[in-house]
């Protein structure tokens, strides 16, 4: 999330909820973050395909099709996921320095 904060504070443009989100993420309560059922969904799936990817069944991918996300848009959100988390892999292994978020 360090690392990344930078691209999310500029997609989001809205510094309190980057810093609600941040502060539910912190907390491991990501309802909390006041975000809709489609990217808790999604936010649910990408930590889980992250953190314990053997896991993943079925009714992972169930869950982001009953918040309306289809078939390309469950691929995308496993692309991203596993993408981010090869680069952040690399980057850690041979021990890149994070940058700053100050701007």
């Amino acid at each position: 999330m360090v690392h990344h904060r930078r691209g999310l504070r500029r997609l989001l443009a809205d510094d309190p909820l980057l810093a609600q989100f941040e502060a539910a993420l912190a907390a491991d309560d990501l309802p909390a973050a006041g975000l809709g059922p489609a990217r808790l969904a999604m936010l649910d799936y990408a930590i889980k395909l992250t953190r314990t990817p053997w896991a993943m069944r079925r009714a992972d991918v169930d869950a982001l099709r009953a918040v309306g996300f289809g078939d390309a848009d469950v691929l995308a959100i496993a692309e991203v996921a596993g993408y981010y988390a090869y680069v952040n892999r690399i980057a850690d292994g041979l021990g890149v320095e994070l940058e700053s978020d100050d701007e």
